[in-house]
């Protein structure tokens, strides 16, 4: 009785425009982070496979960017221990293109296509998701295999640029099977917390992807398409062989990634949201439950017009 009191006065005091302010800065609270992220990936689940594969081969031949541009600031920089840390940034570079023109990265859609199947573990939804990973998957994996042609055999890249590129890419072969299962672990963590992030930073989506992405380049962690275009420059250059850079680094980096973005983030976010969800369900007002029954009506159609 004392706290709705407390709220009545408090909210007479405000006119309509200052309530709406109050509204827009007030934090999304757990549940409704969760549904945006949700309906964002019920929307990839069904985007046709043409649109999810070009994306996806754009993101991979945009990923490469983020090699190069480390390339080009240790061009640049002076041989001093600090230099480093600074040709991180350029890591950045690839993950700011995709993840801001919306295209299609594996590591992204660990949370995204995940968390609509946590509540409805079917086989239906199970086989959604899998085409969703092997269609972006795939993509991403051609895409870096264009860029990392694209490299090797243009003259794209000046001599001290192209050099300093190859030294980064040969860092891959130094990393161990488990160095790169457990830093796919903690970078697929990472950009699932992006991903968790991205409904609350409205306008500062480019710091946080700047900041996370760099702490990912700065701790050394392994990312199977950022991994995937080195291995292929790597193979395409004779450094490497095929098998040998699958099986070392890119097979446990891809664990790794779907560990850490969705059997720990994505599993922890579910968890800490799920018992509100039931309520939510059982104490929807009519608004809610008309919306929830236009978004199956609209499903249903979808599958009526597939199964066309």
């Amino acid at each position: 009785m004392l706290e709705e009191q407390t709220e009545q006065r408090s909210q007479a005091r405000l006119d309509d425009g200052e309530k709406e302010q109050v509204r827009s800065v007030m934090r999304l609270r757990s549940p409704a982070i969760y549904e945006v992220i949700r309906r964002q990936g019920q929307e990839e689940l069904h985007r046709p496979a043409v649109s999810l594969a070009a994306a996806g081969v754009a993101a991979g031949v945009t990923m490469g960017l983020s090699v190069v541009a480390q390339a080009l600031l240790r061009a640049h920089l002076p041989d001093q221990p600090w230099a480093e840390m600074i040709e991180h940034l350029g890591y950045s570079l690839g993950f700011l293109i995709v993840i801001m023109s919306r295209l299609q990265l594996f590591t992204e859609n660990t949370i995204t296509a995940v968390l609509p199947i946590c509540a409805y573990p079917t086989a239906r939804n199970f086989l959604a998701v899998a085409r969703l990973w092997a269609i972006v998957l795939v993509g991403n994996v051609v895409g870096t295999l264009i860029f990392a042609a694209f490299i090797r055999f243009s003259a794209a890249l000046s001599p001290d640029t192209l050099t300093a590129f190859v030294k980064i890419c040969e860092h891959l072969l130094a990393v161990s099977p488990a160095r790169a299962l457990a830093g796919g672990v903690v970078s697929g963590f990472l950009i699932a917390c992006l991903v968790w992030m991205a409904p609350i930073v409205r306008g500062a989506e480019l710091w946080m992807v700047l900041i996370v992405t760099y702490v990912i380049a700065l701790g050394g962690f392994s990312h199977v398409v950022v991994g995937s275009a080195e291995a292929w420059f790597l193979v395409l250059n004779g450094s490497a062989g095929l098998g040998h850079v699958t099986a070392a680094y890119i097979l446990p980096a891809l664990l790794g990634n779907i560990i850490g973005g969705t059997g720990l983030f994505t599993l922890l976010a579910y968890t800490q949201v799920f018992t509100e969800l039931d309520d939510v369900g059982e104490s929807a007002t009519t608004e809610e439950k008309l919306e929830a029954a236009e978004e199956k009506e609209e499903s249903a159609a979808e599958r009526k017009t597939e199964g066309r």
